[in-house]
């Protein structure tokens, strides 16, 4: 059987089924290109087939002078439908980005709502709890009864909080299971007496503390004056992080801190020494430092705590107080300390106020951590400073003059200052690095645009140069 094949044919043979990724073949001038008409068909190994798939595809058309031969019809059928379904594959994954970028949008702008609502919410009940104390002053005054009866409402958050629970969960817990879950803040083994004695009792005694200092302090200054140096305890919570839990150092919290007391300095001697104003302010400074110094402890020996958690923990000392600090109210009556002579004249409805107030004080600040930013938790109690000094205003309670005024937004200043995350400084050389990167970017763009237009005025104007034949 004799074969009349050419060598030309047999090296255009040799090079078609060589040919890995090359989708072009050339010819020499003046010979015929062999196609699917010449008998001679282009085979594709797998991983020829891979690579196209994922590699752009320029097809070129034949052209006579340059002697490149034109794809036969099977080929772009074949590479059509490859590209087609390339194009079907991305245009699903383009879909889930958008849809990410939308549920990422979506759940910004609730957190953005729910925290312009929770600091609406935060503000709004330690004003009020300020407000009634200082009206219930004026006919009850007897602050330790006062602060041991609030803390007593304290048992009422883990059963506002299962209540949520069973609105909101799919899966259902028995309040049995619910609390043993959430007592694993003070250890694997749970709640035990041992355990319920040795952390619950210094914090309940530091709550305690906090509130009576702070209701002692009520009676002495304005309740703009209070909340402003209540504010004081985040400088405090700062400097004892810094040196008992060796938290890192920041310059930007020193300055707040020195500007919180400087406020304190100046609050004290506003009216002079020695001047009324001196233990109310020193009642105020002891209530956020005992409130700094619980919120240390805290995170020394039980660490962070989720909703559930915190709520069991509220709880536990609001249960504490019932049982182990009645005695206090009790020796301070019958020594003539806080004696009220008939019993009627307690003013329930100021008092119950009071309390639900606090403790929905408490629960928007732990509901709020959830919700939203615990940044804007922090903003919603300092405008409760300017939230008292409206009402005290409105009173026409208290003038106030350049010294106080300057002393509470010192504090206030201080304190939003310590609100800076700790990688401030870095955010900040990022924005301004970012800055000058699109100035950059912006400058050669403009020097490209002046470019053209000058190209497209000098061929309008006929100044083309024609290259010589």
């Amino acid at each position: 059987m004799s074969l009349n094949v050419s060598p030309l044919e047999i090296f255009y043979r040799i090079v078609a089924l060589g040919a890995s990724r090359s989708s072009v073949i050339r010819c020499k001038p003046g010979a015929r290109c062999p196609n699917a008409q010449g008998g001679i068909r282009r085979q594709l190994s797998p991983l020829t087939a891979a690579e196209d798939s994922v590699a752009p595809i320029l097809e070129l058309q034949s052209r006579s002078p340059s002697g490149f031969c034109r794809h036969g019809r099977g080929e772009r059928r074949t590479r059509s439908g490859e590209d087609g379904m390339q194009a079907h594959g991305e245009t699903p994954s383009q879909e889930s980005r958008a849809q990410t970028r939308c549920d990422s949008c979506k759940s910004t702008f609730l957190k953005m709502v729910w925290g312009f609502l929770i600091i609406l919410s935060v503000s709004s009940s330690w004003v009020g709890t300020t407000q009634i104390v200082k009206i219930t002053y004026k006919n009850f005054d007897y602050p330790f009864f006062m602060t041991w009866f609030s803390t007593n409402w304290n048992i009422m958050f883990f059963p506002v909080y299962y209540s949520g629970h069973l609105a909101t969960a799919q899966e259902k817990q028995s309040p049995i299971q619910k609390i043993r879950e959430c007592s694993r803040i003070f250890g694997e083994d749970g709640l035990t007496l041992k355990l319920f004695l040795k952390r619950t009792a210094p914090f309940s005694i530091l709550w305690t503390l906090t509130n009576y200092l702070y209701l002692l302090a009520l009676k002495r200054l304005t309740a703009t004056d209070v909340s402003a140096l209540f504010c004081c305890n985040k400088a405090f919570v700062f400097l004892l992080s810094w040196i008992v839990l060796k938290d890192r150092f920041m310059g930007v919290r020193i300055v707040a801190a020195i500007m919180a007391i400087t406020g304190i300095v100046m609050m004290a001697y506003v009216d002079g020494y020695p001047g009324e104003s001196i233990l109310g302010v020193a009642y105020a400074v002891g209530s956020a430092s005992t409130s700094a110094l619980y919120k240390v402890l805290f995170k020394m020996f039980l660490g962070s705590a989720n909703f559930g958690e915190a709520a069991h923990f509220i709880s536990t000392l609001g249960f504490f107080n019932l049982v182990f600090l009645s005695f206090t109210p009790i020796i301070l009556y019958f020594t003539k300390v806080e004696y009220w002579s008939p019993f009627s004249a307690v003013p329930w409805g100021y008092l119950c106020g009071i309390a639900g107030l606090w403790l929905a004080f408490n629960i928007l600040v732990n509901v709020g951590v959830v919700l939203t930013y615990p940044i804007l938790i922090s903003i919603g109690t300092v405008l409760s400073v300017p939230g008292n000094a409206a009402v005290d205003l409105l009173k026409d309670e208290k003038i106030f003059s350049a010294v106080r005024l300057g002393a509470t937004v010192t504090i206030c200043l201080g304190f939003l200052l310590m609100l800076l995350p700790e990688e401030w400084d870095e955010i900040t050389l990022r924005f301004i690095n970012s800055l000058k990167e699109k100035k950059t970017e912006d400058h050669p763009e403009d020097v490209t645009d002046s470019s053209m237009h000058f190209r497209s005025r000098s061929r309008a104007n006929g100044m083309v140069s024609i290259p010589l034949a």
